[in-house]
């Protein structure tokens, strides 16, 4: 009694075994394979709820967005000699999910390992191309876009598609990073003593310029002021001469006074004269002073 009641659910069970076996669901996100004993029977692309054979199929998922791998430290070497560090990101999809299956067993990993061998080999044959600076220059986009097509090849042959493909760094290796500070730290030490030696012989020329350009000024200034000064000493005779020449009485007179205050304004002076020497003449009595000569200071 007991074993008759478990018979039905058993049969139940199996049922909804079956039919939970019978149907699978397809993400917006995935491609479906639907595997009949082994081989490929169909590809669902469409998103939403799909049957299959229970037991006798096998649905295996394949992500068809874009995927991103990167590479980090990956040496080459340039055609200078100079070995490199180089850090990439590889974008790729899936597009060939039977392809895809047949070759790397649907396995991204795989297939990342597989491209990622294509891919230094790609980097080595561009780089070695060209010389570091041209690396970091405007060929960058140009490297770039041959190690993208280098990939594809490969790539395809696995039912993937290779979208892009970017360097994010290329560095020096340690070893030779330090040697290249130093050579680097060299060449601008040269160049600022250079630099140093220009400016101590602009400095020098310019002082010099300087200098002569004191003495013209200088010179100058002083010839001016002899022309000047003579100049003033003619005018000053002139003025005397025509001041003689128009009242030669008061022009003695003039220039008796000035001996006069030349011999007796400074204390302690001593003058041994006769009392009727030319010089006291306009010490004594009224004369006729246009007979009488001027003093001599």
């Amino acid at each position: 009694m007991t074993a008759i009641r478990i018979i039905p659910l058993i049969i139940a069970a199996a049922v909804l075994w079956l039919i939970s076996q019978s149907y699978f669901i397809v993400n917006q996100k995935q491609t479906a394979l639907v595997v009949h004993f082994g081989e490929v029977s169909r590809i669902v692309k469409d998103a939403g709820l799909h049957f299959k054979y229970p037991i006798a199929d096998e649905v295996v998922d394949i992500e068809n967005r874009i995927f991103m791998w990167s590479s980090d430290n990956m040496a080459v070497q340039v055609s200078d000699k100079q070995r490199y560090l180089v850090d990439t990101i590889t974008l790729a999809r899936i597009t060939d999910s039977q392809k895809f299956r047949e070759t790397v067993s649907a396995d991204l990993s795989l297939a990342e390992q597989r491209i990622k061998t294509r891919l230094d080999a790609a980097l080595r044959q561009t780089y070695g191309k060209r010389t570091f600076e041209a690396a970091l220059s405007k060929d960058r986009d140009v490297m770039m876009t041959e190690i993208r097509d280098q990939l594809r090849g490969e790539a395809q042959a696995l039912g993937i598609e290779i979208v892009d493909v970017r360097i994010r760094r290329t560095d020096l290796m340690k070893e030779v990073l330090e040697a290249t500070y130093e050579r680097m730290k060299s060449e601008r030490l040269a160049e600022a003593q250079d630099l140093r030696g220009k400016g101590e012989a602009t400095k020098t020329r310019i002082k010099a310029e300087a200098d002569r350009k004191v003495v013209e000024i200088v010179s100058e200034g002083k010839r001016q002021s002899e022309v000047i000064r003579g100049e003033g000493e003619a005018e000053r005779a002139s003025t005397f001469a025509a001041a003689f020449t128009k009242d030669p009485e008061f022009y003695a007179f003039y220039r008796s006074m000035q001996a006069y205050d030349k011999s007796l304004s400074s204390g302690g002076t001593n003058l041994v004269l006769s009392p009727n020497s030319e010089f006291f003449r306009y010490f004594g009595g009224q004369k006729d002073m246009s007979q009488v000569p001027a003093a001599k200071p």
